[in-house]
């Protein structure tokens, strides 16, 4: 949804200069760059209802999970390749489009030179970066779980705790400022080394041990690890610039675009199952099914008959059905959900 917008804008960085609405037009251009050209439209609508805002997304590993996701929204990036840094999405709410890596973009965002994007908790709360959250948006690299800021240590150490540790320990990790606060509050005197990537696999020839980024834990055992202490668990997140969020018109854009994004989280894993079922077996049928509220019923032309809808998981549907037509129903669909707005 659209909402009314366009406030007349002071800040060069933060706030992008009214324009006259219009709809893009993308193409191939020489040298492989893609541009979006601007052909002016007729367009029924005031021009201050429509509000521009910059987007950065995250580029890396979580990239392929947020272009998915996107996608689900109906906000279908598109860029000319994988390597292309630029893109755009065809919403009238977002006007440029850029990825780049998850540790600049709280920075790049606090100090205006995007509206909003998305980044996680861990790199808002390394860099200290001044933003507005909109929100988690509860996906990560492989799974729907938040990720986890480790202090790990060779399997064979043994420390038990963080406070455990003598002075003097060298701990690779690319989270040097929150693991500098996170030692210095067990009062821990070690040497924080930062690490640029394949952090794992600096102990025990280089570090005493790491302060790293897990989803599930599995490449930390792969590597001779376990996890000692946690220090933050993070999920994605959506957010401001504070400026920009202040403004009333880029403030609803940003929430509805929110809005759409945890629609289409909220939807994974589900689907609609609709089906009819006479009136003696209607409580039977009905009591089977783990609706997000109730299940829909409604009364057919056929008095002796009833029309049922429900939302249930995905996972055990397939148990789920052969049972619902063994107790009466009939008719059964199963229908995919593009979102859940509650």
């Amino acid at each position: 949804m659209v909402r009314p917008g366009g406030l007349e804008h002071t800040d060069a960085r933060c706030n992008a200069t009214p324009r006259r609405p219009y709809s893009r037009v993308r193409g191939p251009e020489p040298g492989g760059a893609r541009r979006a050209a601007r052909v002016e439209t007729e367009l029924p609508h005031d021009e201050s209802e429509f509000s521009l805002l910059s987007l950065v997304l995250p580029k890396g590993s979580l990239e392929r999970a947020t272009l998915d996701l996107f996608d689900a929204a109906d906000l279908t990036v598109q860029r000319s390749s994988d390597r292309d840094y630029h893109a755009a999405i065809d919403d009238p709410r977002i006007d440029r489009v850029k990825f780049l890596r998850p540790q600049e973009i709280p920075s790049y965002v606090a100090e205006g030179l995007f509206d909003f994007g998305i980044t996680g908790r861990d790199w808002i709360t390394e860099t200290g970066a001044n933003v507005t959250s909109l929100g988690e948006l509860q996906y990560s690299k492989a799974t729907s779980s938040p990720v986890r800021v480790v202090l790990a240590v060779p399997a064979s150490a043994p420390w038990q705790s963080v406070r455990d540790l003598p002075d003097g320990l060298r701990i690779s990790t690319e989270f040097p400022e929150l693991t500098r606060r996170f030692l210095d509050s067990a009062g821990v005197k070690a040497a924080v080394i930062p690490s640029y990537g394949a952090t794992e696999a600096k102990v025990p020839d280089i570090v005493d041990a790491i302060v790293d980024l897990t989803e599930t834990g599995s490449s930390l055992r792969r590597n001779g690890l376990r996890i000692l202490e946690t220090l933050l668990t993070s999920y994605t997140e959506l957010v401001a610039n504070p400026v920009a969020h202040a403004d009333e018109a880029k403030r609803s854009a940003m929430e509805d675009i929110a809005l759409l994004l945890r629609g289409a989280i909220q939807a994974r894993g589900s689907v609609l199952l609709k089906l009819n079922v006479g009136v003696g077996d209607l409580g039977a049928v009905t009591a089977m099914l783990p609706a997000l509220s109730s299940p829909t019923v409604t009364s057919l032309a056929r008095g002796d008959m009833h029309a049922v809808e429900a939302v249930v998981p995905k996972r055990g549907v397939n148990t789920l059905i052969p049972a619902l037509k063994a107790a009466g129903a009939r008719d059964i669909l199963e229908v995919p959900i593009s979102k859940i707005v509650e």
